[in-house]
């Protein structure tokens, strides 16, 4: 299934607006954050797990344990972004 994946603040200077990825179907929100960090640099640095980091399905704030679904849009930002 297809995710559309935007990044936001800080994270979108570390690696860009956005991307689509194919993730596995029945996938969280958590799995496809270490799938990403499983990338290695820049991502690993951006979103490692000791890094707070928000994440927004649909435009909905979520926790890592929701499911994605496709064609859903996962935003990742830091805790506080600024205009």
């Amino acid at each position: 299934m297809k995710i559309q994946l935007r990044y936001f603040a800080s994270l979108r200077e570390a690696l860009g607006t956005g991307e689509t990825i194919e993730a596995i179907e029945g996938s969280t929100v958590g799995q496809l954050r270490d799938t990403l960090i499983a990338r290695g640099a820049p991502h690993a640095q951006a979103l490692a797990r000791g890094r707070a980091v928000r994440t927004a399905l649909d435009q909905v704030l979520c926790n890592e344990s929701v499911v994605l679904h496709d064609g859903a849009e996962l935003a990742f930002f830091p805790p506080v972004t600024g205009g």
